[in-house]
């Protein structure tokens, strides 16, 4: 028993971080119709962009995250501006290659620039973890908990109770439409686009300190982003977010019961599973968005 509660927790620390992963991806393809091949990329991008704030320029952790987010951000409205608008209106597999181009160069240029080294990002918190009772969990990931619920909540309330949001759901619904009523589609698919990269690079940036960082560790991520979304609905954002807690409860169980060598391979056999059974995802309906 002492050890399935573990394992929860641990879920509950991992599952944030996959759903801030999965709600970005889900929230380009629902609203932009585009498959981001760059999503792995941008989350090794946000991971560095935390190593050379802390590491690098000695700023503060708490204040590089933030930092980290916004070059991500930033990341992702230039992608968006100089790649995605060129080719607004092209059939989905340029826009495709395209994406697969950008993030094959973002990766190689990670690689450049930092080296093929992993490296490490200090953190502020004692070594000595939280012990409540038979659940042991380090101060970090405590951190990378709360901040990432934080970050879900916040990108929830701005898709639900902002102009903003409403922008992007109308844009999602019908774009010609929304264009008729005044909304600004180019500037709402650039935002949305942009704040997917944050949600990308916010998990990189929480996750890298955890682990190491180096530049190769964008693959992984990318897989289980679009396993979320395939699991919760291709742009529903609850779904993504559940998809993500799920994920993480099949790769716990699966490397707590079975062996750590098939923790990657328990998710994608559940996703497997949903594309015989329910090939449109666990949650999907008509309204996907918000």
């Amino acid at each position: 028993m002492d050890q399935l509660i573990q394992h929860l927790v641990n879920t509950a620390i991992l599952g944030g971080t996959y759903a801030l992963l999965g709600i970005g991806l889900t929230l380009i393809f629902g609203i932009m119709n585009v498959v981001n091949f760059t999503h792995g990329a941008l989350y090794t991008v946000g991971a560095y962009l935390m190593y050379l704030a802390v590491a690098a320029l000695g700023l503060n952790f708490f204040l590089a995250l933030p930092v980290a987010i916004l070059g991500g951000l930033l990341f992702g409205a230039a992608i968006e501006i100089l790649l995605l608008r060129p080719f607004r209106g092209q059939d989905i597999d340029t826009t495709m290659l395209v994406m697969i181009g950008a993030g094959i160069a973002l990766q190689s240029g990670t690689l450049w620039i930092f080296g093929g080294v992993a490296k490490a990002i200090p953190s502020p918190f004692p070594e000595a973890p939280l012990q409540i009772g038979p659940v042991s969990v380090s101060w970090l990931r405590l951190f990378v908990l709360g901040a990432a619920l934080a970050l879900i909540g916040l990108a929830y309330a701005l898709i639900n109770r902002t102009k903003l949001g409403l922008a992007m759901r109308a844009a999602f619904q019908d774009a010609d439409t929304a264009a008729l009523m005044g909304v600004n589609v180019r500037r709402i698919y650039t935002a949305t686009f942009a704040m997917g990269s944050a949600l990308a690079a916010a998990a990189g940036a929480l996750l890298g300190p955890v682990y190491v960082v180096y530049p190769q560790m964008g693959g992984l991520a990318e897989l289980k982003a679009f396993a979320i979304v395939i699991l919760g609905g291709l742009g529903n954002v609850t779904g993504a977010a559940i998809g993500g807690f799920i994920l993480a409860l099949a790769e716990e169980l699966g490397a707590g019961y079975v062996s750590s060598g098939y923790r990657d391979a328990m998710g994608f056999l559940i996703i497997i599973a949903v594309l015989l059974y329910k090939p449109t995802g666990l949650f999907a309906k008509a309204e996907r968005i918000g």
